[in-house]
């Protein structure tokens, strides 16, 4: 196997600078929409990076001005921490309302909406709120949550030119740790007691709702033999029905061609469980340009790559599938309710990917080992199909399943002998069932635009933003730095979890954890500078990486799980 291509004591040595983070002697570019471009109006469905900058990042990667509103609108608060300024810890569902509304008599045609966003104030709130809650406007009306969706699709679905994606999500088996009262006592006894399977039912919202606690044979299913009291499984069950509900009306109000829902299985189980008959319900109610993929926080990419394809009038494309690990026919976790296989196959469905045993666009999946003795073999194996591809000007996606299970060898074996420039879209180690959503959404969107002949210096910036941010979060945070910062915390007498439970000096964590970025990050940006990458596909074009500067260090949900910075790069070199 050949070595990286480049010889990186060529590249030039990266400043640090603690307050703005690790700096390119490179130009780079503080990067504007260009003109015309056409714009999408995005209520996320909440503040974490994969919902907001990252999202940013994919729409300049495929020609797009994502319309945002201010962060504070849609931000999540967990325990302790500053509240919103409309004095919570969710979203303010009338205030996104009403800026939908702006953009519409703006004249925006694309939308994508989070409904949990829209109707509940976001994913952990939508998983806490027990009961229907009016929304006030800044008129003074009072309306329901219904009222309030009924005029939302009113008004988008009255333009015919519009092109709206819904996305809502099947709730997961348990709440959110560290919002309101729920411990993480609770969430293993919830979604220990959720997991129990359940009993086939009529495929009704209300009767789904009846069967909630009982198994499988119709029996009650005790809440104390799981350790849940009768108010905290009350409270939990109250949520969950409030949340079908609303999914459910959200579906039966549809009309017309305007809308496209996609929605998403969070926290699941392979199990019968709680979710089983919610979601054969929502399946039933599907449209034909509608989908229930496993995955939430990949969802906004789903269907931002969803719509570029119908907006380029996408006919699909051949892709080779390949992996590695022997591993495929399982989970990739306990979080997923079906098979690795199976999920990449209903993925592969959704863009209009046929599976062949040749092709231009080659996914390569790297799983857990099913014979730990031969994981040096899966990764060769692995390392040389890539370097293969590479060879053969063929555009891969690399998607690491594998949970952690090749350590250190695997993220040395990214950073010294791939040329991980090249690649055209990779996930690794975040949430697993969100793996494949990531990986596709990057990969197929932006193989259809090397063949569609759109690429310009702006796509360009936003493809190696995306590929900047994930490798390091993944080859740098993800995998070293935030276990040793979890750790940090602890010794600090804190919570990993949440900063302010019991409240610490957060400026002494983000110092720490800059300080090991400065460390880790330079050899994978030295790779990526190193890189060439795929600029056409049709012809076959390759150009040279530029600069890369990592700005605006934070932890934007004080808690370590995520860790977010500013990427800019430069605009293309020549080949390196």
């Amino acid at each position: 196997m050949r070595k990286l291509r480049g010889v990186l004591s060529l590249l030039l040595v990266l400043l640090f600078v603690c307050s703005c983070g690790i700096e390119s002697s490179e130009p780079v570019i503080e990067t504007e929409p260009e003109e015309n471009l056409p714009k999408i109006a995005y209520v996320p469905l909440d503040d974490r990076p994969n919902n907001a900058r990252c999202m940013e990042y994919m729409a300049q990667s495929l020609g797009y001005e994502l319309l945002m509103p201010d962060a504070d609108l849609y931000a999540t608060r967990l325990n302790n921490q500053p509240l919103n300024a409309n004095g919570s810890t969710c979203g303010d569902r009338a205030a996104l309302c009403e800026w939908l509304v702006r953009q519409e008599e703006e004249g925006c045609d694309r939308y994508i909406i989070f409904a949990d966003q829209l109707l509940s104030g976001g994913l952990v709130s939508s998983r806490d709120m027990s009961e229907n809650e009016p929304v006030t406007l800044s008129d003074g009306r009072v309306m329901t949550e219904t009222e309030l969706l009924d005029g939302i699709l009113a008004l988008l679905g009255s333009d015919s030119k519009n092109k709206v994606f819904l996305l809502d999500t099947v709730m997961r088996l348990a709440p959110t740790v560290g919002y309101d009262k729920w411990t993480m006592e609770d969430y293993t006894n919830v979604r220990a007691w959720a997991c129990v399977p359940r009993a086939e039912c009529e495929m009704t919202p209300e009767a789904i709702a009846a069967g909630y606690c009982t198994d499988a044979k119709g029996e009650y299913i005790s809440p104390e033999d799981y350790g849940v009291s009768e108010e905290t499984l009350s409270k939990y069950l109250q949520s969950r029905e409030r949340k079908l509900q609303l999914s459910s009306y959200m579906l039966e109000s549809l009309e017309g061609d305007v809308f496209r829902v996609l929605m998403g299985i969070d926290d699941s189980s392979e199990e019968s469980c709680i979710q089983k008959n919610e979601i054969e319900y929502f399946e039933s109610r599907l449209g034909e340009n509608d989908a229930l993929l496993s995955g939430v926080d990949d969802m906004a990419y789903k269907a931002l790559a969803k719509m570029y394809l119908e907006d380029i009038a996408w006919q699909g494309s051949e892709a080779q599938l390949c992996f590695f690990g022997d591993n495929e026919d399982r989970p990739a976790s306990a979080y997923d309710f079906r098979a690795l296989n199976e999920i990449l196959a209903d993925h592969f469905e959704y863009f209009g990917l046929k599976e062949t045993e040749d092709a231009e666009l080659i996914f390569a999946v790297l799983t857990a080992p099913r014979d730990e003795g031969k994981k040096s073999e899966y990764l060769d194996a692995c390392f040389d199909a890539i370097e293969d591809a590479f060879e053969d000007n063929k555009a891969v996606v690399l998607m690491d399943a594998s949970n952690g299970a090749y350590g250190e060898e695997l993220r040395d074996r990214l950073i010294e002998d791939t040329e991980l420039g090249k690649l055209v879209s990779y996930a690794g180690t975040l949430d697993l069932a969100n793996l494949t959503g990531v990986a596709l959404s990057h990969g197929v969107s932006r193989y259809a635009l090397l063949k569609n002949g759109g690429d310009t210096e702006y796509t360009q910036r936003g493809y190696e933003r995306c590929m900047a941010d994930v490798l390091v979060k993944d080859l740098c945070y993800r995998t070293v730095i935030r276990a040793e910062t979890a750790q940090y915390v602890r010794d600090m007498g804190g919570n990993p979890d949440n900063f302010y439970d019991p409240e610490i000096d957060e400026n002494a964590v983000l110092d720490f954890t800059v300080q090991r970025m400065e460390e880790l990050a330079p050899e994978v940006l030295d790779n990526l500078r190193s890189s060439n990458f795929i600029c056409s596909l049709a012809p076959y074009t390759e150009a040279g990486w530029g600069g890369i500067e990592l700005t605006d260090y934070c932890f934007n949900w004080h808690r370590t799980f995520e860790f977010d910075f500013n990427v800019y790069v430069g605009n293309a070199t020549d080949l390196h």
